[in-house]
């Protein structure tokens, strides 16, 4: 791979840049906002305190609720004359995370999306069709700014219009996807449909914001006759997509520790797993200006991979990430994650990928009801004998009982975006 995006930096090299910026950020903040400054006399550090990366340790934790109670322009670090453009994040309630960003961040953020289409194998011939959200979400800015600082040609639909989504996949003959994975499958679905499997030029797609299974994976890209996809990783507050990457090893996600840190912690003792572990991922910006993060706790649950990857890149590599440590319900007293359920369903080569978990409570009992799709070519059959071995697995793994019903393909709500997987009507009993 020839390389004019992806730095080839050492170990060594990587960890003098992240010093050097952990510096100049917390001097930054101590300096500029109001909010870091106060949070770190709290708890008794100054600038010059930051000696090694070590370091990090002493500095207190940034949350979502600090965002959201400095709302309008949390963490602000700048003077607002500075703030060129704001983004806010997919908040379901109460107001959103709203982050400010100057020039320098905006071109920091373009460069390093432009990392990821490098890293995608993608060329200035190839045509990039982008679906996902445009206007105060950051998807569709990130993507296109990316797109164009690369090279590529951007094709900016943005999410749903079905209609025109498969006429630029025929007509301009679009060769990179980006979209959720929901919407990946939505769009082979609909491929398939009407027959449009010949007439289309994608190689690769670009996908995420949502956890997906394997079995996901494999489905949109069989569908959509892909020889690769990616996810990609990033949120709002870490100037949004484009803060890492899969390689065409699809051995975990290489973030650029050139420009922020990643710590994975333990989301009840706050303190550092083992390496390998699994834990909630907190970042830290090394050259954010007007909203840097300090120890930002993101909730996102990955762990960290040793090693270096076979692909030659030297940008250290995270797990992809397996779902959030606040998206965990309780039923019947015990821990689960959405992503448990689907890893259930991933055994079974007769169901789909699409699957929904229902949560009712019923004379003070709750219950739970998984509701899968059938595969496109099973028989209905085979539908009560399956969903009872679907029950009996989740019995068996995950320790609780559930009704399971298999239903047939297209029964289930598609998305545009992130697909809701749990519906928790526990307190409308």
């Amino acid at each position: 791979m020839t390389r004019r995006f992806i730095p080839d930096l050492t170990e060594e090299q990587i960890a003098d840049k992240q010093l050097e910026g952990l510096k100049w950020t917390v001097g930054h903040v101590f300096e500029g906002s109001p909010f870091y400054r106060s949070q770190l006399e709290q708890a008794g550090v100054a600038p010059d305190d930051v000696k090694s990366l070590d370091d990090l340790q002493k500095l207190p934790f940034t949350t979502a609720e600090d965002l959201k109670d400095g709302y309008p322009m949390p963490l602000l670090s700048v003077p607002e004359a500075d703030v060129v453009r704001i983004h806010g994040s997919s908040g379901t309630t109460g107001k959103r995370k709203i982050l400010a960003y100057t020039q320098n961040d905006i071109d920091l953020w373009r460069d390093m999306f432009a990392r990821c289409y490098e890293m995608a194998g993608l060329t200035v011939e190839d045509r990039v069709q982008i679906c996902v959200g445009y206007g105060l979400w950051t998807a569709g800015a990130g993507f296109q700014l990316g797109c164009e600082r690369f090279g590529a040609m951007a094709l900016p639909v943005g999410p749903g219009l079905l209609e025109i989504q498969l006429q630029m996949l025929t007509d301009l003959k679009s060769t990179c996807l980006c979209s959720t994975s929901s919407m990946a499958l939505l769009m082979g679905e609909e491929v398939h449909k009407h027959g449009l499997t010949d007439k289309i030029a994608l190689k690769r797609a670009i996908f995420g914001s949502e956890t997906h299974t394997p079995k996901m994976r494999r489905q949109f890209e069989e569908s959509l006759g892909l020889e690769h996809s990616f996810d990609i990783i990033g949120m709002t507050e870490l100037y949004g997509p484009g803060t890492g990457l899969e390689c065409e090893a699809h051995d975990g996600i290489h973030y650029w520790a050139d420009l922020y840190i990643v710590e994975i912690i333990d989301p009840v003792t706050l303190e550092p797993v083992a390496p390998g572990e699994q834990g909630e991922m907190v970042v830290t910006s090394l050259q954010k200006e007007a909203s840097p993060l300090i120890r930002y706790r993101t909730h996102d649950l990955t762990r960290l991979i040793p090693g270096r990857c076979a692909c030659g890149v030297t940008m250290p590599r995270i797990d992809k990430i397996a779902g959030r440590s606040d998206d965990m319900f309780i039923f019947r007293g015990v821990n689960i994650y959405p992503g448990q359920i689907g890893s259930v369903l991933e055994r079974f080569d007769d169901l789909s990928a699409e699957y929904q978990i229902s949560l009712t409570r019923r004379e003070g009992l709750d219950h739970m009801t998984v509701r899968v799709e059938r595969s496109p070519d099973g028989s209905s059959d085979h539908d009560e004998s399956l969903a009872k071995a679907v029950a009996t697995d989740i019995r068996k793994h995950i320790l609780v009982r559930s009704e399971v019903k298999v239903v047939a393909p297209g029964t289930l709500p598609r998305s545009f975006a992130k697909t809701k997987r749990v519906q928790d009507e526990r307190g409308e009993e």
